[in-house]
């Protein structure tokens, strides 16, 4: 008898450009508290996380700027797609991360949106530090130099 397959994650949205803008220094994954039309929507199509940011207001995590199209058999259940969304996580986190906000330059940056192996929506944050202008540029030229490298690798051994 075959061995049950594992279902793997499915991302649904991902935000490339927390990677570019942020140093992410932890990560976490919580829960977000959706609709029944909001999850019928991200199963047709995707959302879009990338201006969205995390606040903490009366010591619960709120998601806000996340965008998730209205469904297209919704109706009137459709709830307005930009509203703010609260996020599921453990009081300890939530006080840990309060407390790391309140330092200058730290953020709660959205890193990516999936269906995790129970079929929940599941969202990755990250605890993020701002980079300037000169570490992006450094970053970008790492880059491209680590892709030159492995260029000439791969012509080496052809």
């Amino acid at each position: 008898m075959p061995a049950p397959t594992r279902r793997q994650k499915r991302t649904i949205s991902k935000n490339r450009t927390a990677w570019h803008n942020y140093f992410i220094d932890q990560t976490w994954e919580a829960g977000i508290e959706l609709t029944g039309t909001e999850v019928k929507s991200l199963r047709e199509r995707s959302a879009q996380i990338t201006d969205s940011f995390c606040i903490i207001r009366g010591g619960e995590l709120f998601l806000v700027g996340m965008h998730i199209h209205p469904y297209s058999n919704g109706g009137v259940w459709n709830v307005d797609p930009d509203r703010r969304r609260r996020l599921l996580m453990h009081r300890r986190q939530i006080d840990f991360l309060d407390g790391k906000l309140r330092t200058k330059g730290q953020a709660i940056v959205p890193l990516e949106l999936y269906f995790d192996e129970h079929n929940r929506v599941k969202l990755q944050l990250g605890l993020g530090r701002g980079k300037k202008l000169y570490d992006k540029r450094a970053d970008l030229a790492k880059k491209q130099t680590d892709r030159d490298i492995q260029r000439a690798l791969k012509e080496r051994s052809r």
